[in-house]
């Protein structure tokens, strides 16, 4: 069974994680996707563990279900084959500051030109009308800037970045959802239209959502910032022998932890008989949660709230995630073998469809795997392609 993107065709004129793994999104979902890389190649080829140059680790984790084509956007031919591609593409998705796409003749203009029911779509550092918007950026400048690195200075007593590349892949999910939902507006009114993913304004957006906090209203009514998110004793509890994550949050998850826990004293204290009551007495809610979890096991306590509504887990390290039993009865790791990579773990694609399963159809392509076959189908002659191989503007892979 295809998956519920299955007949869109999508132009990837992407590197990093940004892009590449929007695609792969869009991919896993049915859409045909192509991944134009400069002859440079993506970035994300040469980090990581590799068994083969180009081929490293990063890259493979971004680029499944994707055909590659190699073109020199700078040469005619290369830009009049991508053009040519164009007239029979649903999407253009692109991660180069506008200024670049200008000089490249490569706008929205120059696309609907050739399709008017294109969709072009643009994501990168900041939205283009503003002061910010010819700056370049990776994930730590949009970290910094959307306010997630202070946050960490407000807890831990210095600005830090998160150890995963968030702003890139919290934008890469707004591209998949803003481009799937103007393929609903040109399937209800056939027209395409340019679409703007711009990573600082998406960070501010997503930020914001629980941290505006007292500046919701105008004038404030207190500073921004979520209170239980800002104490320094959010954090993993230590037990017995370990650690555990415990949240009783709502009422009801705190009356069970008193009572399964034997702190029936912290029933009767009023700092802590609200929801409310504990958000302004945050620390001393976290220092008390404390005290309790360090009387038992991590074993005994995921026993004790097991079966109850009190949000209780395990504390795994990445190594850790290989093995969870939970990942393991849900297949999320999928193996599958690489032609020239070997035995590749993957992750499955965490949504279920009950009509459209997304799937896996193609392993990560090696660089212009697929740029002759691509080429032939945009209608160039093989007299074209052997002039574009020669002079540069394209490559195959061997």
């Amino acid at each position: 069974m295809p998956g519920p993107l299955e007949g869109i065709r999508i132009l990837e004129l992407t590197s990093v994680v940004l892009g590449p793994w929007a695609c792969q999104i869009l991919a896993d979902m049915g859409a045909e996707v192509i991944k134009v890389e400069a002859p440079r190649g993506d970035s994300n080829r040469a980090l990581g563990a590799a068994h083969n140059k180009g081929m490293a680790a990063l890259y493979l984790t971004c680029n499944r279900n994707k055909r590659s084509l190699v073109l020199d956007l700078k040469q005619p031919s290369s830009r009049d084959a991508l053009l040519k591609l164009a007239e029979n593409t649903d999407v253009v998705i692109h991660n180069n500051r506008p200024q670049v796409m200008t000089r490249l003749g490569l706008e929205y203009s120059d696309f609907k030109a050739v399709n008017p029911k294109i969709i072009y779509c643009g994501t990168y550092g900041y939205g283009k009308a503003g002061p910010y918007g010819a700056k370049g950026a990776l994930d730590d400048s949009i970290q910094s800037a959307s306010g997630i690195a202070m946050l960490q200075k407000m807890v831990q007593g210095e600005p830090r970045y998160l150890p995963t590349v968030v702003a890139d892949k919290t934008t890469a999910m707004a591209v998949v959802w803003a481009v799937t939902a103007a393929l609903f507006h040109r399937e209800r009114h056939g027209v395409g239209q340019e679409i703007e993913v711009p990573m600082y304004e998406t960070m501010v957006y997503y930020v914001m959502a629980e941290h505006l906090w007292g500046m919701a209203f105008e004038p404030p009514m207190g500073p921004p910032g979520y209170t239980r998110l800002m104490s320094e004793h959010r954090k993993p509890y230590q037990t017995k022998d370990g650690y555990i994550a415990i949240l009783p949050y709502l009422d009801n998850h705190w009356n069970t932890f008193c009572e399964l826990s034997g702190r029936h004293d912290l029933l009767e204290d009023d700092r802590f008989m609200t929801l409310a009551n504990r958000l302004r007495n945050i620390d001393a809610t976290y220092d008390e949660t404390a005290k309790t979890m360090l009387t038992r096991t991590t074993a005994e306590w995921l026993e004790i709230f097991g079966e109850t509504s009190v949000p209780t887990i395990v504390v795994n390290s990445l190594e850790d995630l290989i093995s969870d039993p939970h990942l393991q009865a849900v297949d999320f790791w999928q193996l599958a073998d690489h032609p020239t990579e070997g035995k590749l773990r993957m992750t499955r694609f965490p949504v279920t469809f009950s009509e459209t399963p997304a799937d896996v159809r193609r392993l990560p392509p090696r660089m212009g795997e697929h740029s002759v076959e691509i080429l032939k189908e945009a209608g160039l002659v093989q007299a074209e392609i052997e002039e574009m191989l020669a002079s540069g503007a394209t490559l195959a892979a061997p």
